[in-house]
């Protein structure tokens, strides 16, 4: 027997030059970018929760229950033992603990609950913290806090939902919502043979009496995506004699038995693994009438743009957690006999993530002050048109800049245990979700063509800027042409938002952000001095400082 001195048999090396864990750090004080913005946009009331959210988020408790609830998805399980159908979904202890803190934390109600300056801003923020630890619980909480402006209209009925959906208190039972302490609320509005185009759908609303807003319907067909199916009620869309309309179908009816819509399977997705996405069917499922009969699009459309913003701080979120990932591990790793962070050539990748980390969280923070300014015309039609162009960039860049990232962990980054493969699955997600690409810039082309005072705001927002560079102005009036040329305007429809993206966050960073950023990004986005990847930037750039200003560390 060997005795307690004796060397271990199985050690057969000292496990060297490997950085420690990203943990327990201050996510806000550590983002630079960040605090500026939130402070500039009006939401500096909030940056002492922000800041204990922040650090709450980062630590190892919080990021495992992250790995937990990804590593063990829902399981759907549609009939109980003795055959009854059910349609329920199972999900891991740890997801339910994950939704509990985001409702605490008002991750789905905070400009409900506080209707103050800059309350979209904080909450912009928190999700930016928040979601890309865990996504998964991020889609649930963005359509409760969603749909809350569609329900508020709806007198009566809509405010016992709304009621509701703005608790801080996760209820996870399966109950009536006259039951519960909380709710949350799903969405259910593409099918199969339509997609995004929503005005294909097949799915009947029958009255059950006069019909009407407010009133009850009876629903018959299918969804080819219900989101959050474990959610206590839903917004659709079915076709009556007047058109598309929008319906609330809940789980429970009010006679305290269950409606009617079955859930068919979840959905076997690239990543976004622990937020279950299902195929459903009505049957005679029971609903109420939202809005105007006929004007489903219109009705929903408010639900759709407050999830788009979303969208822009989850990506935004996305793109900050993998540049600290990256710049984390190269000011740890020594490799050719000093640490990659003090090599050029990963010098390059690194400011290059960074500078394109800042004009997302820059442009993202102001796209949320405009939410907030809902007396002001002029941010409302800002909204609408910048809230469509920054959702195409900043989620079409994302995946671009995570495959970047993790590259700079090399291996180590493609393991699991790193969390950089959870996020590259998770990047592509909100350029998909609530529009694609292609949608998205037609909706650009549209309120251009249809909502002149949108366009009227756009531009003042560059002009903000006008003067104080060259290449700004050079793309300013380069948008102003391709815009006035319609001759095939659709096949140019990503190469105009691009150039008006690019433009706003220049014109964002010119007038607020650090000097070395801005230059690196107005000379490489810009002007052109740059290649087609991410680390290709002029070595006149201020490496060092722009690393620096976006490098977290943990305590």
């Amino acid at each position: 027997m060997l005795s307690a001195d004796a060397p271990n048999l199985y050690t057969t090396h000292q496990v060297e030059n490997q950085p420690p864990p990203l943990v327990d750090y201050d996510a806000i004080g550590s983002d630079a970018a960040l605090v500026e913005g939130i402070e500039r946009e009006g939401g500096g009331w909030a940056i002492d929760r922000l800041t204990d959210f922040g650090r709450r988020a980062t630590s190892e408790e919080f990021i495992k229950l992250g790995f937990q609830a990804n590593r063990n998805r829902p399981v759907l399980q549609t009939h109980d033992r003795i055959g009854h159908r059910i349609d329920e979904v199972e999900f891991h202890p740890a997801w339910h603990e994950l939704i509990r803190i985001g409702m605490e934390a008002e991750a789905h109600a905070l400009p409900w609950n506080h209707r103050r300056p800059g309350a979209h801003v904080a909450r912009a923020a928190l999700n930016y913290l928040f979601f890309p630890i865990e996504s998964g619980v991020g889609c649930p909480l963005t359509m409760t806090f969603a749909g809350v402006p569609v329900l508020a209209k709806e007198g009566a009925f809509g405010d016992q939902w709304v009621k509701k959906l703005t608790s801080t208190q996760y209820d996870g039972r399966n109950l009536p919502v006259d039951q519960k302490t909380g709710a949350l609320l799903g969405m259910a509005m593409t099918e199969k043979q339509g997609g995004s185009d929503v005005r294909a759908n097949t799915t009947t609303a029958r009255p059950v009496g006069q019909g009407g807003r407010g009133q009850e319907y009876l629903l018959t067909g299918h969804k080819w995506f219900c989101s959050a199916p474990m959610c206590d009620a839903f917004l659709t869309l079915a076709q009556t004699e007047r058109g598309l309309s929008c319906f609330l179908f809940p789980r429970w009816l009010p006679d305290g038995t269950r409606n009617r819509f079955f859930l068919q399977r979840l959905k076997d997705k690239l990543g976004n693994h622990s937020n279950a996405s299902s195929e459903i069917e009505y049957h005679d499922t029971w609903a109420i009438m939202i809005g105007d009969e006929g004007r489903g699009v219109p009705t929903i459309i408010e639900m759709v743009q407050h999830t788009r913003l979303d969208c822009v701080a989850g990506s935004a979120g996305l793109m900050r957690q993998a540049t600290a990932q990256a710049v984390h591990h190269a000011a740890h790793r020594k490799a050719f006999g000093k640490l990659l962070i003090d090599q050029p050539a990963m010098q390059n990748v690194l400011a290059d993530l960074a500078i394109e980390t800042e004009a997302a969280t820059t442009l993202m923070l102001r796209l949320a002050r405009a939410f907030d300014a809902v007396d002001d015309p002029q941010e409302q039609a800002f909204a609408r048109i910048a809230t469509a162009i920054s959702k195409y960039w900043v989620c079409k860049r994302t995946p671009q800049l995570v495959a970047e990232a993790l590259e700079c962990l090399g291996g180590a980054g493609y393991v699991e245990e790193s969390i950089m493969p959870r996020l590259y699955r998770e990047a592509p997600l909100n350029s998909i979700w609530e529009g694609s690409g292609n949608v998205m810039c037609l909706d650009v082309l549209r309120a251009v063509s249809r909502e002149p005072e949108s366009l009227a705001a756009f531009d003042a927002a560059l002009r903000k800027a006008s003067g104080a560079d060259k290449r700004l102005d050079a793309r300013i009036t380069n948008i102003q042409q391709g815009l006035r040329d319609q001759d095939g305007i659709q096949f140019r429809a990503r190469r105009l938002v691009e150039q008006m993206a690019l433009a706003l966050q220049a014109s964002l960073l010119i007038h607020h952000g650090d000097p070395h950023v801005t230059e690196a990004f107005c000379a490489s986005r810009l002007a052109g001095d740059h290649g087609h990847v991410l680390g290709t930037l002029s070595r006149d750039v201020h490496f060092t400082h722009i690393i620096e200003r976006s490098r977290s560390v943990s305590q």
